[in-house]
């Protein structure tokens, strides 16, 4: 997202703001973890802090979440035991935490 432009002392412009990361946890992968779970959407509104209309709108593809609600949500998936991993083509998975594996 694109705020506003800069012209830097070597009369270069450049663009202010955050730069776009690409999301981790997408709608589908939302979905996958809260299956392996066993969660409901409920279920993961309680234990992230977001919202179920929220949760179930970006599982939807109603709308898009900001970066921190996603990481919210992230946290709750990992602090019950699912690890995000990419695998060499660069699409991401989950998959369990090794037994004894501490969540930092």
């Amino acid at each position: 997202m694109t705020y506003m432009t800069d012209i830097d002392q070597y009369g270069q412009q450049s663009t202010m703001g955050q730069a776009e990361h690409p999301k981790i946890l997408t709608p589908a992968l939302c979905r996958a973890a809260r299956g392996f779970l066993d969660w409901t959407q409920a279920d993961l509104a309680d234990r992230s802090g977001i919202s179920r209309s929220t949760i179930r709108d970006y599982e939807g593809n109603r709308h898009d979440v900001h970066r921190a609600t996603e990481a919210q949500m992230r946290l709750a998936f990992e602090d019950h035991g699912v690890v995000f991993i990419t695998a060499e083509s660069g699409n991401i998975g989950i998959c369990c935490k090794a037994p004894g594996q501490s969540s930092s």
